[in-house]
């Protein structure tokens, strides 16, 4: 059970005032401490999964690099703790207050500073959405080397801080090798100028690379500057139907020998998440049959002759060897959205029946469906799962990133129910560390995971991250406060702080 920390201070008005005499304008500060807005914080208190929720009476929108500074600054002398906030589309109450803390909301900062055509650099401020930075770079023949379901809220900055994998990783890597540079502010408001252009850069430590994947617990990213490829002028997508996963593994390996290069996707989905899609959408299905397991195959290049003879030998090479039952291949655009969309529909969909629990998972390739099966298993022999509002589980559903050995392991529910969490935890996670992986593979760990950091991480590695956050965001009691200081209490700082580590 998390207990509110002594060394963090009470919300006053006086505070507020501070707040809205640095940032000025009325829109900038949701004020729920001199003022009933309980309305207009709920956004900001609540995730998108209505899974976790906070108590925050102040939220502030700050509009530069110098604003965060400030806040921070004084929030830091004045013991009052924050937590930074972008669209608010992560899964594991991350973004989200625990208590009351102050949330600084980056949606105002979001400006495209600077694009060199020659060299693919982008920079830009840490509000910037997603899916707007790529229509922007579709302009100029440019590709964001991300792409995540939630690209039409989702930020930048908080896809750097929580190092978002998605479904371009397997073609351009993931946010450690793309991101050159970035800005960040300290929690003593200090800022860290660290917004290189260049893709070589040995002088010293690389340590923008502690703030990519470090959830808002040792700074606020403000600016990254990321390295972006040529748009693909010819992509190709195939839909597959196979019988087992065994077949989906060689189907795999096939792809990667024949396809090569240009293979840019290889997404896995089973039989009952595409039923549940059906069931939500009604859309007519890409295949005639149903089968126990569908996969999603994605060419990206640049002669579209070679791409689409290469995709067709694929497939009548897999019907041939008896690996696919069934496929489709799209014929243009329209047919290419269409296919995207039963796999990108998933967690939508799933939660149309109440609440979803989310668990992002990497595990070698040879065992990753294998859990799906155990947890389906252990929840049915718990009675936990039926058709009728008595069963809060309607199914266990498996699906993801098969080239980057990442499952999405989800149960869709009529209701968030502690039956259904025992049976859970720490059962996903103790099965996940016996297989070798890890308990989070792109969503973090946030509030969901940080008791279960030690199924994935040994003693030695879990010291240093504690030692990295007492580095940045040490308990810092100003001799005002003293009076408050109690030893014999866990301490914590003002970032984000009840979470993560």
């Amino acid at each position: 059970m998390l207990s509110l920390s002594i060394s963090l201070i009470d919300l006053t008005e006086g505070h507020v005032t501070f707040f809205k005499e640095l940032l000025g304008t009325q829109s900038a500060v949701i004020d729920g401490v001199s003022a009933d807005a309980f309305a207009d914080l709920e956004p900001f208190n609540t995730d998108w999964m209505r899974k976790y929720r906070g108590r925050t009476r102040l939220v502030l929108k700050p509009e530069s690099t110098e604003e965060i500074s400030r806040i921070l600054k004084y929030c830091n002398e004045n013991m009052l703790a924050v937590v930074p906030q972008g669209g608010n589309s992560g899964l594991v109450g991350g973004s989200v207050p625990v208590f009351d803390e102050i949330v600084i909301n980056t949606a105002r900062m979001n400006k495209i500073r600077s694009f060199d055509p020659v060299s693919g650099t982008l920079v830009v401020d840490a509000g910037c959405i997603l899916e707007l930075m790529d229509q922007y770079l579709a302009e100029k023949n440019h590709i964001f080397p991300l792409d995540l379901g939630a690209k039409g809220s989702c930020q930048i900055g908080g896809n750097v801080a929580t190092n978002a994998g998605g479904l371009r990783l397997l073609r351009y890597g993931s946010l450690h090798g793309n991101v050159l540079g970035l800005e960040v502010v300290l929690p003593d408001g200090t800022i860290v100028d660290d917004l290189s252009r260049l893709r070589k850069n040995n002088t010293g430590y690389d340590i923008k690379q502690l703030f990519i994947g470090s959830e808002g617990t040792i700074g606020i990213v403000t600016g990254v500057s990321i390295l972006c490829p040529q748009r693909p002028s010819a992509v190709n997508v195939a839909f597959l139907g196979l019988n087992s996963f065994d077949k989906v593994q060689s189907a795999y390996r096939e792809a990667k020998q024949q396809l090569s290069e240009i293979l840019s996707a290889f997404e896995l989905m089973d039989g009952q998440s595409q039923d549940m899609v059906h069931d939500v959408t009604n859309n007519k299905r890409p295949l005639e049959g149903n089968y126990p397991f569908y996969c999603l195959v994605e060419t990206s290049g640049s002669n579209a002759e070679h791409d689409n003879e290469k995709m067709q030998g694929l497939l009548e090479s897999l019907l041939a060897k008896e690996i696919i039952t069934d496929g489709v291949l799209a014929q243009d655009e329209t047919q290419i959205r269409s296919l995207w969309s039963w796999r990108e529909g998933i967690p939508e969909c799933l939660g149309h029946w109440g609440g979803v629990y989310k668990y992002d998972l990497s595990i070698p390739l040879a065992d990753l469906y294998r859990l799906v099966e155990d947890t389906r298993e252990r929840l049915a022999s718990a009675r936990l799962i039926g058709d009728d509002e008595s069963n809060p589980v309607v199914g266990v559903v498996g699906y993801g990133h098969m080239g980057d050995s990442n499952l999405h392991l989800n149960v869709a529910t009529r209701r968030f129910d502690p039956d259904v969490e025992k049976e859970l935890e720490p059962f996903v996670y103790e099965w996940v560390s016996r297989h070798n992986g890890s308990i989070s593979a792109e969503h973090g760990l946030g509030l969901q995971k940080k008791p279960y950091i030690a199924y994935s991480r040994g003693e030695t590695m879990i010291r240093l991250m504690k030692e990295i956050k007492h580095h940045f965001d040490p308990v810092y009691v100003p001799a005002k406060f003293s009076y408050a200081y109690t030893t014999d209490q866990e301490q914590k700082g003002i970032m984000n702080p009840y979470k993560y580590i």
